[in-house]
């Protein structure tokens, strides 16, 4: 079973979304805090993490490993149900091995993203240990942009966590509904999703013949009020 979070960070959004039964998380990042209108990166995290009982990730955003580190023993104490996320490399490229050892070291629930590759994944496993959890975030919507597929980085990335009880693998940067069909079917742990799409993926269902119509329907609207004459 796959497992749909949330990617949001408005706190009102968060409250809708976490009466729907399909989410199961929420996902966050700095990006998506400053869009929400976040001055205060504690307290609004905070707030976040109180408004739910269901996993929520909130990101360090120092470059410095020391410096993430003790950001990271910060956040993990805003809740029971946060997960430190931290970037795969720092902004100049450096694994961040040491920030993950040290803080899975601590039984600090992590959610390792901006990952891209099944070698990537491979370097995390080799510095957790087999009973913290661990979320592994994998980029797919961003691979794909660039023309590059993501499915076999994820089909070798579950196969190599396997024996890893305790990881799981996320589809990150969804781009659209099929997404999350593509990401059950290889076995995919979690995929996190924007509030539209989730709202596109509980109205799965329609056959065919409806989505024909609907469409002709929705152009011959659209001539309608443009009232168009040949």
């Amino acid at each position: 079973m796959t497992k749909i979070f949330c990617d949001i960070a408005d706190i009102k959004l968060i409250r809708k979304f976490n009466k729907k039964k399909i989410v199961k998380g929420f996902t966050t990042n700095p990006s998506l805090m400053r869009k929400a209108g976040a001055k205060d990166y504690s307290s609004y995290s905070r707030k976040i993490i109180n408004t739910t009982n269901k996993p929520v990730s909130c990101e360090v955003f120092d470059d410095d490993e020391e410096k993430m580190i003790h950001q990271g023993y910060k956040i993990n104490k805003w809740g029971k149900n946060v997960y430190v996320k931290v970037p795969i490399t720092n902004s100049k490229g450096k694994f961040m091995g040491k920030v993950i050892r040290t803080l899975n070291d601590k039984n600090i629930k992590l959610n390792i993203t901006a990952v891209y590759t099944s070698k990537q994944t491979r370097q995390i496993l080799k510095n957790i240990n087999m009973k913290t959890k661990v979320i592994i975030s994998i980029f797919a919507g961003r691979m794909a942009d660039v023309g590059k597929d993501p499915m076999p980085q994820f089909i070798e990335s579950i196969k190599i966590s396997k024996k890893y009880k305790n990881v799981e693998i996320l589809w990150a940067s969804t781009r659209e509904p099929y997404n999350y069909l593509q990401a059950k079917s290889i076995g995919c742990h979690i995929i996190t999703v924007p509030p539209l799409i989730i709202e596109k993926i509980e109205k799965f269902g329609k056959s065919f013949k409806k989505l024909t119509t609907e469409t002709v329907k929705g152009f011959l609207l659209d001539s309608k009020k443009s009232n168009f004459n040949l």
